[in-house]
């Protein structure tokens, strides 16, 4: 029987390397609809050499109308993706369920449900929302580990915007911290699947993904005066990085970059710390954590934010979120404060009380429980005189008590080290913790002696 040319497989041939695409339950038909061909075609492939598995809903068959059987194609290729440790790509564009369906449809939607469950921490799951994607099918996006929007084209809701008077476009689901990353068209939202797809590994026992490049790990760097995305480039092998969540709250980035080949989460505490930039830190940590992928923490940040209506949002329990995740990880962790670490700052932002396997320091780093101006203020106001000014005072606590130095006297910071050295002292860090992210290895018994 002849197959014709679908939008579902259009898409495929785009995602995987050209001529590695092989389709799986091709012939599926309808439940009821013998003439129908499901409306998802799944399939593995190549996506630079590596194996990964994909499905995409298919426009051309009922507007990828989500059913019973439609479910059963995806449990099946979940099954195949976990038993053979590779990556899934969802291309969700759905007109949404058959609702004659009934019960059916709804135990579909709890069956895919519970695949990216299974699959969640044990092989990544990046979703490319090209179209529709509403009601449970959104909340199983929300489900994967990344998720990528088009602009102009992505529809993610849970209550549709005629119901809710609320825009669900693909800037919106940025902003509010459902999209990872925002494409300009369907082909850059393939590339970008691509690429992260190459940054992560294939599943949580491989560990730290190690890919030579031309850059010289021992390379000197000047970091001082640059703002946050040129120290990160400066930083990271080639001057690369990726970065996750850019619209919500930009005083915590993360993203993925390379040093000295592996590739690691950053997490870089840019400004003061939110109830956003925490919960956006800390899904990431868990990220990272699953897959053993290791962090690198950049510190320049004065503490908490001072945010009205913060307490009323749970401030305490965001911050908290990010404790855990810092204090529950296994993965490997290089802390750096390349500035300000003052209060909160300096405990939450991968200090080593809270997990940290190496601390750094740059010598111009400020460490202390209050700001300089706020600590004179509190201890050292009667010591103002005609001839010792507020900022003379200010000045000596910097130089006295927030030097990284008496940090580094506690055994809290490893080393304070110059910034020209900072990138080859991360990719020497990195490397020596390579092992860690690898997982370690699991002891039988001790060797006795005889």
């Amino acid at each position: 029987m002849e197959k014709k040319s679908t939008q579902g497989l259009e898409k495929m041939n785009a995602l995987f390397d050209a001529g590695t695409f092989v389709e799986i339950g091709s012939f599926v038909r309808r439940s009821g609809k013998p003439e129908e061909f499901e409306g998802v075609v799944c399939g593995y492939g190549a996506i630079d050499g590596k194996l990964v598995f994909a499905y995409a809903q298919d426009g051309d068959r009922m507007k990828g109308a989500f059913d019973e059987v439609h479910a059963r194609k995806i449990e099946n290729l979940y099954k195949m993706a976990i038993a053979n440790g590779a990556p899934v790509i969802a291309m969700l564009d759905s007109a949404g369920a058959l609702i004659y369906e009934g019960s059916a449809v709804l135990s579909g939607y709890g069956r895919m449900m519970n695949c990216v469950s299974k699959a969640s921490g044990v092989i990544p799951q990046i979703a490319i929302v090209s179209g529709v994607c509403a009601g449970m099918m959104a909340t199983v996006a929300a489900m994967y580990d990344l998720v990528i929007t088009v602009k102009e084209k992505s529809k993610l809701y849970v209550n549709a915007p005629f119901v809710t008077g609320e825009k669900a476009d693909a800037e919106t689901a940025a902003a509010n911290g459902m999209a990872a990353l925002v494409a300009e068209n369907e082909d850059d939202a393939v590339l970008k699947a691509k690429e992260l797809v190459m940054l992560l590994p294939a599943n949580n026992a491989d560990g730290a993904v190690l890919e030579v490049n031309e850059d010289d790990m021992n390379r000197k760097v000047s970091v001082n005066g640059l703002d946050a995305d040129a120290l990160i480039a400066t930083l990271a092998d080639c001057g690369r990085f990726t970065e996750l969540y850019a619209a919500y709250d930009a005083a915590m980035k993360v993203g993925f970059a390379a040093f000295g080949g592996i590739t690691a989460g950053v997490v870089f505490a840019c400004g003061n710390i939110t109830a956003k930039g925490a919960r956006k830190a800390a899904k990431f940590i868990s990220l990272c954590d699953a897959l053993s992928i290791p962090i690198l923490t950049l510190v320049d940040s004065e503490g908490v934010a001072e945010e009205k209506g913060a307490e009323a949002a749970t401030f305490a329990a965001e911050l908290a979120k990010l404790a855990f995740a810092y204090t529950s990880s296994k993965n490997a962790k290089v802390t750096v404060i390349v500035g300000k670490a003052y209060g909160a700052a300096y405990t939450l932002m991968g200090s080593r009380s809270v997990g940290a396997d190496v601390a750094f320091a740059l010598e111009k780093a400020g460490i202390s429980v209050l700001s300089p101006k706020a600590s004179v203020a509190f201890a050292w106001n009667d010591k103002i005189t005609a001839e010792k000014s507020r900022e003379d005072l200010e000045n000596e606590w910097n130089e006295k008590c927030a030097s990284p130095v008496y940090a580094a006297e506690m055994g809290e910071i490893d080393d304070v080290i110059e910034e020209a050295e900072l990138r080859q002292r991360i990719c020497a860090a990195l490397g020596m913790l390579f092992s860690k992210a690898q997982t370690c290895p699991t002891r039988k018994h001790v060797n006795m002696p005889l």
